[in-house]
Parts: C-alpha cells; sequence; structure tokens
C-alpha cells in the first residue's frame, strides 16, 4: 500500500531528509572554516617568513655596502708630511676659453666660472670646471681607465661622501692620481696608505683660494654616477 500524503511516514522520510541536508551543510560549514583557518596561518607564517627575509636583506645592504671615508677637512695643505707629493704655483682666475694646463691632470691655474660638481664620474670631465672645483677645497682623484673593477671598487672606498671629483683620465704618469690646488700624488695602486694621508691634509683645505665654496650647484659632466 502506497503511504498517503501527510501520513506519517511520509513525515518520517522528511524529517530525515531535512536532517541529512543540515548534517551536510554543517559539515560543508565546518570544512569551510578549517580551510579559512588554514589558509590565514599560511597567510601568517608567510608574512613573517617575508618580513624576515627583507629584515635580513636590509640587514646585509647595510653591513656590506662601502662606507664613506671619514676625513676631518680643513687641513693646511702641508706637502711635507707625505711621501711624494708634489707642489705647483698655480694661479687662479676664472676664462670660458680651452686652457693647456702644465700638469696632467690639472692641479689648478685659470678654469671655467663654473665648478664641476663633486662626485663619480664614468667618463672624462671637462678640465676647467674640474679645476675650480679643485678652488673650493675638492679633490680631483683620476685613474688611468685600464684598472681593473676590483682596483676602483678599492679606491671608491677610500673616498669621502663629499668634495671629491673621480674619473677616467687618458695618458695620466700614473695608475692614481690625486690633485688638490696646487698639489699632487701619483700612486701605483688603491690600497697605497698615502691616498688618506693626501686627503688629510687637502681635503678643503683651508689654504686654497675659495674655501668653503659649494662642491654642488653647478656642472654635471655627462657619465655622472
Amino acid at each position: 500500500m502506497t503511504p498517503q500524503p501527510g501520513s506519517p511516514v511520509n513525515q518520517a522520510s522528511l524529517k530525515q531528509e531535512r536532517a541529512a541536508k543540515r548534517t551536510k551543510k554543517l559539515e560543508e560549514y565546518h570544512r569551510q572554516q578549517k580551510r579559512g583557518k588554514r589558509n590565514r596561518l599560511i597567510g601568517i607564517i608567510g608574512g613573517a617568513v617575508a618580513a624576515a627575509a627583507i629584515v635580513a636583506l636590509l640587514v646585509t645592504t647595510f653591513v656590506l655596502a662601502p662606507k664613506a671615508a671619514n676625513y676631518a677637512g680643513g687641513g693646511a695643505g702641508d706637502a711635507s708630511t707625505i711621501d711624494g707629493v708634489e707642489t705647483f704655483t698655480n694661479t687662479a682666475g676664472h676664462i670660458e676659453t680651452p686652457v693647456t694646463y702644465e700638469q696632467t691632470p690639472p692641479a689648478g691655474g685659470e678654469h671655467a666660472s663654473q665648478w664641476l660638481n663633486c662626485g663619480v664620474y664614468e667618463q672624462a670631465v671637462p678640465n676647467e670646471n674640474a679645476v675650480h672645483a679643485l678652488e673650493h677645497g675638492a679633490i680631483w682623484v683620476t685613474y688611468d681607465p685600464s684598472i681593473s673593477a676590483a682596483e676602483l671598487d678599492t679606491l671608491k672606498a677610500e673616498l669621502p661622501s663629499t668634495y671629491v671629483v673621480l674619473s677616467p683620465f687618458e695618458g695620466i704618469p700614473a695608475p692614481i692620481v690625486l690633485s688638490g690646488w696646487n698639489a699632487q700624488l701619483q700612486v701605483d695602486s688603491a690600497d697605497d696608505p698615502r691616498i688618506a694621508e693626501f686627503f688629510t691634509e687637502f681635503w678643503k683645505s683651508v689654504n686654497v683660494p675659495e674655501n668653503s665654496a659649494p662642491c654642488s650647484g653647478g656642472l654635471d659632466a655627462p657619465g655622472k654616477a
């Protein structure tokens, strides 16, 4: 005999079906909750790992980054304290035409009215503008373009962060030549201790024609890094 609608048998079947659906929905809800918790945990762990990696990278970069050498500045420019320093008697004066200098690289003399901004240059810079930077107390560090990348990195580590021009120079008499106003030092390698001695004595010297004049706000030559 077929159960009639509304009979106790049909009502029991409907209750069972509804109960089964509720159970299924409840199970799906719990599964979604577990997946959500797991995904949040994975996100937290991943974020923590990424943050730790960033911190480690920043620390490594800070530790390994080359630091600018620290010199007091304001030296008297006394060449007698350093073996091998040559001194000259070039006069100062502004000129708007090319200059033939007595020293290679130049270490003073007439120069352009606009100074060269201090910094690292990967190309040769105009002599007349670089000499004006020397007049302000900067040191012009020139190197033969044939020196190795490692030697150049060692040289950069010897330099202060300002009042210095670094540039290649064809035909210089030594692998590295340091020029201050009316003073010059030739060295064969970047680890020569006299480089630091030269900076100590001649960097921002009080005995340049325009002591404390700026080394920025002038000319940026091509090749500035």
